[in-house]
């Protein structure tokens, strides 16, 4: 009877940790092996690779939206500050001349000091996340427009040759490839997982997540955190910027329209609850994966409207919190 009853615990123990991440990864498959099975050349590895290729930038993005989440907030300006980023690198390289590694430089720490501020709004003058992230969404895309209304080609060499620049898996010009802005992202995803999973401050943003009231009674740094959890949001934001400008070879103040509305719709569809400390970082990069292969199956597909893939994400999303509330109402019930 003890048995049987420890196995329920384990059970329901793991429905409530992983089902949400379980069941993004399951749908990320299934949508693979149903592109496979429908259309020719869909099961290719360059094609899987292209997945990461298009969607290096949301990725990013989703991993620093991921822990703002977790921690029980939210960021409204992620799609603003790439914008801004990408104005930056632009402007600076191709009318000030300045050093592309300077300018990309200069645009990180820009993004980096728009979360921190919206942090510190947050902390100390006891402002929604959502507020004062709108706010950071307005000055970051006004600024923009401040640099230039124009479009912005970046014409330097050094970056276009990162733009162009391929880590090919084979001998051969047909031989599979990933770009520059893949392994940035791979680098990006080790650090937040090892972050999130393996230090202090990856803890406490759970715990934060889980009751900001017991944290404070706990002895945790909550202030300090939510501002190191924007300020690391930010700096996100910006590099994904970074591959953005790669990506595009052009600095917009339209660039990034809708792009936090995306990653918020990963960091969910990937598990991560809404009101915080429950999901995992990997789910997070399932979840963008998975809103770059309904993207890639409706291009494979050739007649659908491209504008399915964001009735397609919606759909998902509201399925996906309509996942989680079932969760935390089948957790309420057995205790």
């Amino acid at each position: 009877m003890k048995k049987t009853k420890i196995k329920q615990l384990t059970v329901e123990a793991f429905a409530a940790k992983y089902l949400s991440v379980a069941a993004a990864t399951a749908l990320f498959f299934f949508a693979f092996v149903f592109g496979s099975v429908s259309y020719r050349g869909f099961f290719d590895i360059q094609t899987f690779l292209n997945l990461f290729i298009d969607k290096s930038y949301l990725i990013i993005s989703a991993l620093g939206m991921t822990l703002v989440i977790l921690s029980g907030g939210i960021d409204l300006s992620v799609g603003s500050v790439v914008a801004l980023t990408t104005m930056i690198i632009s402007s600076l390289t191709e009318f000030a001349h300045v050093d592309p590694f300077a300018a990309i430089g200069i645009a990180v720490i820009t993004g980096s000091v728009i979360g921190f501020l919206m942090g510190c709004v947050i902390v100390y003058w006891n402002v929604p996340p959502f507020i004062a992230t709108l706010a950071g969404m307005f000055f970051a895309r006004g600024f923009c427009y401040l640099i230039s209304i124009q479009s912005i080609s970046i014409g330097n060499q050094t970056l276009s040759g990162l733009a162009i620049w391929k880590l090919r898996f084979g001998a051969g010009a047909g031989s599979p490839f990933i770009s520059l802005n893949v392994l940035l992202a791979l680098i990006m995803i080790i650090v937040i997982i090892y972050i999130s999973l393996h230090t202090k401050f990856g803890r406490n943003i759970y715990a934060i997540g889980g009751s900001e009231q017991s944290a404070v009674l706990l002895g945790i740094p909550v202030r300090r955190t939510k501002i190191a959890i924007y300020t690391v949001n930010g700096f996100c934001s910006a590099v994904s910027g970074v591959v953005f400008s790669l990506y595009m070879l052009s600095g917009y103040g339209l660039h990034g329209q809708g792009m936090e509305m995306d990653a918020i719709a990963a960091v969910v569809i990937g598990g991560i609850l809404m009101s915080g400390g429950v999901g995992y970082v990997y789910g997070s990069i399932f979840g963008s994966l998975t809103v770059a292969i309904i993207q890639a199956l409706i291009m494979f597909n050739g007649r659908i409207n491209s504008w399915w893939t964001k009735i397609t994400v919606g759909i998902m999303l509201l399925l996906f919190i309509g996942l989680q509330r079932l969760i935390v109402i089948i957790g309420n019930k057995k205790r």
